[in-house]
């Protein structure tokens, strides 16, 4: 029986092998050596200028556990449709683009057709947020992946009992094999350190074919340490993490990933740092950060965010908020579980020693609050870095801060011998940001607050920067 032509036509599929060795985190020389072929062949392969051989196709089903049927599935059609729709948009009403030049473009330069499609769809999105911008008024709560990352997470009050349930067992497996890396050996999988240049700017990739956790050789054994946890919690916490996910409805695929790294990441945390004994070392230490990092083997911050999880019930302990930012004010992580008020928008309170860690790196600085409405928290701020680890490789500094409420203060043992009401511990007055403040006395006020009517200075300049009037 004859073969139709869509069966005998030759299959390209050069941007799908591109796309599954950059998320094998493969090099073309590794792929090539794994499937017994040259690594200019796979050039060719990616760039479609070769067919993928039934043989090919076979060797990498196997070799990297895929379904042949999805892996043979030719996208050249699908790259040529997706870019026709793309072309149609009234942007390119005017230029001519002819059916056979728009196909012979996604066959033959898959690469370009992948650029142009990723460049539209950054413009789609931009355009959409644009336009609720102006619907709504300025709101974004569907728009933001990070906000919505967050939400999903303090909605839980960043407490996960599955979690943590299953990984105190997981745990235990792990105090009996030994270490986490000799746990891992007993389920089959071989850790493995190579330099930074095999590890092609990973520090850390599974290798599903071999069963070997790669690790970049440069990172200190608390990364290290870190890093098999992260592996174990997406692998061994997958079901956990599926069913907190199951019927979730995310704004966009980001936020989705987002969520799943949090959920990791508290994973690998409750790994390396168990529920019931963290706790009972919390309370034997009176939450000394750096006594317990060096307890549990972990960093300040890893420490420090763990702190912000203990909220099983009739088990909790002190209710934290957490920040991290970096030297130009960026938050780059936020969790509250101490009713501490933060501003979505805009930069935080200057007053803050959290801003001013950076001119003391590594040193614990402790600060009385009070806000405007009378609250007052005690906080704790250091700074921490990340990345380094060889000459040449950026280091990124960053300020941490744990703040919570005054009454809570007296079981740290940074607030020992200190009254929150006694002279002892006098208050620095700040504010949430500068916009909702209403402080008068500020002399760091970088903006007067809404609603508040500033006076002209052309008789009398105070010390602050504004002046305001009565009503």
């Amino acid at each position: 029986m004859a073969m139709g032509p869509a069966a005998s036509r030759p299959l390209y599929l050069g941007p799908r092998i591109k796309r599954l060795r950059r998320e094998l985190g493969l090099t073309q020389a590794a792929m090539a050596d794994e499937l017994g072929i040259s690594a200019s062949y796979i050039a060719l392969l990616e760039r479609n200028q070769r067919p993928l051989t039934a043989d090919l196709l076979l060797r990498l089903a196997r070799a990297y556990k895929l379904d042949m049927a999805d892996l043979a599935a030719d996208e050249r059609d699908d790259y040529a449709r997706r870019l026709a729709d793309v072309l149609r948009d009234p942007i390119f009403a005017e230029i001519d683009l002819p059916a056979l030049e728009v196909a012979d473009v996604a066959t033959s330069f898959p690469g370009v057709t992948e650029a142009m499609l990723r460049l539209h769809g950054a413009y789609v999105r931009e355009q959409q947020a644009l336009a609720g911008l102006r619907a709504d008024g300025g709101a974004t709560r569907g728009l933001d992946p990070v906000a919505e990352a967050r939400r999903f997470v303090a909605d839980r009050r960043n407490y996960f009992p599955t979690l943590d349930s299953r990984a105190e067992q997981l745990a235990g497996e792990i105090d009996k094999a030994g270490s986490i890396r000799e746990a891992l050996r007993q389920q089959g999988l071989r850790v493995r350190l190579l330099p930074s240049d095999v590890m092609m700017g990973s520090i850390r990739r599974y290798d599903r074919h071999n069963e070997q956790l790669l690790l970049d050789d440069t990172l200190t054994p608390t990364q290290r340490t870190w890093q098999m946890a992260m592996h174990m919690a997406y692998t061994a916490l997958r079901p956990e993490i599926s069913a907190l996910l199951r019927g979730e409805s995310f704004a966009s695929p980001t936020a989705a990933t987002l969520v799943r790294r949090a959920l990791a990441a508290y994973g690998a945390a409750a790994l390396v740092m168990p529920y019931d004994k963290f706790a009972r070392a919390v309370d034997a230490r009176a939450y000394d950060i750096e006594a317990l990092a060096g307890q549990f083997g972990t960093s300040f911050e890893q420490v420090a965010h763990r702190l912000t999880t203990l909220g099983r019930p009739g088990q909790e302990r002190v209710p934290f908020f957490f920040i991290r930012v970096d030297e130009a004010g960026n938050v780059s992580k936020r969790l509250d579980g101490a009713g501490f008020p933060f501003a979505a928008h805009g930069g935080g309170c200057p007053l803050w020693n959290l801003h001013s860690a950076f001119r003391r790196p590594d040193e614990v600085l402790t600060q009385w609050l009070e806000l405007p409405d009378g609250q007052r928290f005690f906080s704790i701020a250091r700074t921490v870095s990340s990345g380094g680890g060889a000459h040449g490789r950026p280091r990124t500094l960053r300020a941490i801060a744990l703040a919570c409420a005054a009454e809570h203060a007296g079981k740290l043992v940074y607030a020992a011998g200190q009254n929150a009401g006694g002279q002892e511990a006098r208050p620095t007055p700040i504010g949430v940001t500068c916009r909702l403040c209403n402080r008068a006395d500020c002399a760091a006020r970088a903006e007067p607050p809404l609603g508040r009517e500033i006076l002209p200075d052309d008789y009398r300049r105070g010390a602050e920067p504004f002046a305001f009037a009565e009503s």
